[in-house]
């Protein structure tokens, strides 16, 4: 029986594959085993089928997949050895799918690029979905490049630009906290918020990637793509729905308002990379010494940049987005400070810090610190934590992903304009440090950071 839709990796032998795609639409199969897929892997290497079914199947068991949708995929699933930059390879691959395709480009950003110059040569299956992951160009420039090549493939709602941030339930909680509660909507604004400061630090290293991150460093990894995604979701305005329309719309207008702060990228702007330290049980030699590193090219393992969002919302908040890597403790969550009450009655004393909004990336969960009437003395403020829980989401990160290319679905990936805008705001960063006009400043692996920055 001829299969719904056929999802064609491109990369099938790659870690992401194995990883997380693989994993992630197992767990598709089993919530909905009446999910038609024909999985095709395609890959430069001299696999057959039973070499790909044998990695397919490792990949479902590692996910505790199970069912007869699981098995008719995994059992059928074929591989095709072919180099997507020849546009007659890639037109017999696609001949190999049935039904809805959806293409998934599993490979180097710059074999993903070659891959849609040659689609441009070829008839292309009607409603066929492409799924990118990011870096999605390296500047502004060369991501409006790229729009443009897309477009003459495909229309924008067939085009995912893959941001797995933005398939976590996290952080589309933040919607559901801020527009469902009177107590937060009418304060999410400059008259009652201080700043806010979205976090990803790491404990882990480099992990092997040298040939990925020592190009990109946490500015490029991180805080240009999925942190300054997060930032948009926590400054659009309200949408009118929650479709790819409106969503988006929302998200864009958010990150066409956002720029450096004060525009000076010296002032508001820090990098540092690690040195030898340990972490817990484990040593990590000093980033510059890593395999495959080249300490000319002076790469940041930690970034810290602080915009501002030009909107009546938001004007005079400081938005300050960290990432980086080698570090004391995970920290993955998005702080969100109030301003101080206008006045406090005379007669109270201890705590008077203002109140703070953590909503964690992992664990799921929310935690608001208050100034509370502390026990004994009535007129002592203690600080109290009010917390709850949002729950772990029902899907992996990957799985959402999956799930938006398999149904047409754009809502959860980066629109082109979007992924220009994002250059954009980092750019004068970008040349900042690389006219060295910021220091690059180290720290040793296993601590917080440089000690001379600011705490978070």
């Amino acid at each position: 029986m001829a299969s719904d839709t056929t999802l064609c990796i491109l990369g099938a032998s790659g870690d992401l594959t194995s990883r997380l795609l693989l994993p992630a639409l197992a767990q598709l199969l089993t919530e909905d085993p009446e999910r038609s897929v024909k999985l095709v892997g395609a890959g430069i290497d001299e696999w057959d089928d039973d070499a790909w079914r044998t990695v397919v199947a490792k990949s479902f068991a590692s996910a505790g997949a199970s069912g007869p949708a699981v098995e008719s995929v995994r059992d059928g699933a074929i591989y095709r050895r072919t180099d997507i930059t020849d546009p007659d390879g890639f037109a017999a691959l696609l001949r190999e799918c049935e039904g809805r395709v959806a293409l998934y480009f599993a490979v180097a950003p710059a074999i993903a690029t070659k891959g849609c110059e040659a689609l441009e040569k070829i008839d292309l299956p009607e409603g066929i979905m492409l799924g990118l992951e990011k870096p999605f160009g390296s500047d502004e420039a060369s991501a409006a490049a790229l729009n443009e090549l897309l477009a003459k493939l495909v229309p924008e709602d067939q085009i995912y630009r893959i941001d797995h941030f933005m398939g976590r339930s996290t952080v589309l909680n933040v919607l559901g906290l801020r527009f469902a509660n009177r107590v937060f909507e009418p304060v999410w604004s400059n008259e009652h918020v201080e700043s806010v400061s979205i976090r990803y630090d790491e404990t882990l290293g480099l992990e092997g990637r040298a040939g990925y991150y020592d190009h990109a460093g946490a500015m490029i990894d991180m805080i240009q793509s999925h942190l300054l995604q997060v930032l948009a979701v926590v400054a659009m305005d309200p949408p009118s729905t929650l479709d790819a329309i409106d969503f988006r719309d929302a998200k864009a207008a958010a990150l066409r308002a956002t720029k450096v702060l004060d525009d000076d990228p010296v002032a508001h702007s820090r990098r540092a990379r690690y040195t030898a330290g340990s972490i817990g049980e484990r040593k990590l030699p000093d980033y510059a010494a890593e395999t495959g590193v080249d300490p000319a090219r002076d790469t940041e393992t930690l970034a810290q940049v602080t915009f501002e969002v030009q909107t009546s919302r938001w004007a005079g908040v400081p938005f300050t987005l960290r990432s980086g890597k080698a570090l004391t403790e995970k920290f993955s969550e998005i702080v969100i400070r109030f301003k101080a009450v206008s006045h406090l009655p005379r007669g109270f004393e201890g705590s008077t810090e203002p109140s703070i909004l953590r909503l964690s990336l992992g664990p799921d969960r929310m935690a608001l610190e208050l100034n509370l009437n502390g026990p004994g003395d009535p007129f002592h403020l203690d600080r109290g934590t009010l917390e709850a829980e949002f729950g772990e989401g029902e899907q992996r990160a990957y799985s959402e992903v999956l799930e938006g290319i398999l149904d047409g679905d754009p809502t959860l990936s980066v629109r082109g304009d979007t992924a220009e805008q994002c250059w954009r705001i980092v750019q004068p960063v970008i040349d900042s440090w690389q006219r060295d006009d910021v220091p690059l400043e180290e720290y040793t692996a296993g601590s917080t950071g440089p000690s001379d920055w600011p705490a978070m």
